[in-house]
């Protein structure tokens, strides 16, 4: 039996394992369309160019992934399947219509909740308690279509954006690897999405890390852990000096609420005070300057709190 053809859009580390998958079932990828990488960007995750080169693939990495000419070669390799993982551009009807047997997209998500842009950060940002990622058709409404197959994973109380992406990644693998044998055979399932309102989220920008000590302690540590490195993390004022705060834990205990909120030491801890009575172990910050020394700096503060915000 021939095997089918299939153009991959993909990049981060779910478009790295997905293409590996489709490689390790011995599907026919005439082409890579992949992402420049920004020079300005923190790379963290594995190259899908990178890949596709080692693999001897041909690779693309167009400024549109719309523009006619691309949407022309595509359509003359005429792929059996086209499939989007983690690309970070929507595609169009033009380049969906090129697949013979379908175009499908990996997100991050147990759709249809947290469709559109970064999931896994709103999903830990909501205090969910569980995502996952999805498998579904492609059409001219993002995260939309048909659902073929979907995992759930946990985010436990402490986990941080890097932390559950990583387990997406994993799921993501996990559920191409064991839908492709439908797909080939042409009996994969297809359910329906039911679309609910409120549950299409936009991209996020570093300024979306502000802290905000006016709401509740286990709000601002979900704030943290969903923007903490590699992501631009969460920032505040200490005494009017800024402070990215990159991990923390909710206490137990509550303090009586105040109009400000504080930043304090005990026993070689450093605490934050927030105004709703809610405290928050401080387990890693830094200023411009690099880390902060918490443990040195508790003893100071026992004396002299420091205001946040």
């Amino acid at each position: 039996m021939n095997m089918p053809r299939a153009v991959v859009f993909a990049y981060h580390d779910v478009g790295v394992r997905c293409l590996q998958v489709l490689l390790s079932a011995k599907i026919e990828v005439p082409l890579v369309v992949t992402v420049r990488d920004d020079p300005d960007e923190n790379r963290w995750f594995a190259s899908v160019a990178d890949t596709a080169r080692e693999y001897g693939l041909p690779v693309a990495m167009p400024d549109d992934a719309n523009d006619p000419e691309l949407v022309g070669q595509v359509a003359q390799l005429e792929p059996d399947f086209i499939f989007s993982f983690y690309y970070r551009s929507m595609l169009g009807a033009p380049i969906l219509a090129s697949a013979r047997r379908g175009a499908l997209n990996m997100h991050g998500s147990l759709l249809p909740k947290y469709r559109g842009r970064a999931p896994v950060n709103w999903a830990i940002l909501n205090g969910e308690r569980e995502t996952g990622a999805t498998l579904h058709y492609m059409v001219a409404r993002a995260d939309a279509g048909d659902i073929v197959d979907q995992l759930a994973v946990p985010i436990l109380d402490d986990d941080d954006a890097h932390a559950v992406f990583c387990k997406v990644t994993a799921a993501a693998e996990i559920i191409l690897a064991r839908s492709l044998p439908g797909l080939i055979a042409g009996d994969a399932p297809r359910r329906p999405q039911i679309i609910e309102p409120g549950q299409y989220f936009g991209r996020r920008s570093p300024e979306d890390g502000r802290i905000d000590w006016s709401q509740p302690a286990l709000q601002i540590h979900n704030l943290v852990r969903a923007v903490a490195p590699p992501f631009p993390g969460a920032f505040t004022e200490v005494d009017g000096r800024q402070w990215w705060i990159h991990r923390t834990r909710v206490e137990p205990r509550i303090i009586t609420p105040s109009e400000r909120a504080r930043l304090f030491g005990s026993q070689g801890v450093c605490y934050a005070a927030c105004r709703d009575g809610g405290l928050l172990r401080i387990l890693e910050a830094e200023t411009e300057e690099g880390p902060v020394d918490l443990a040195q700096l508790s003893s100071a503060l026992e004396a002299h709190p420091a205001v946040l915000g």
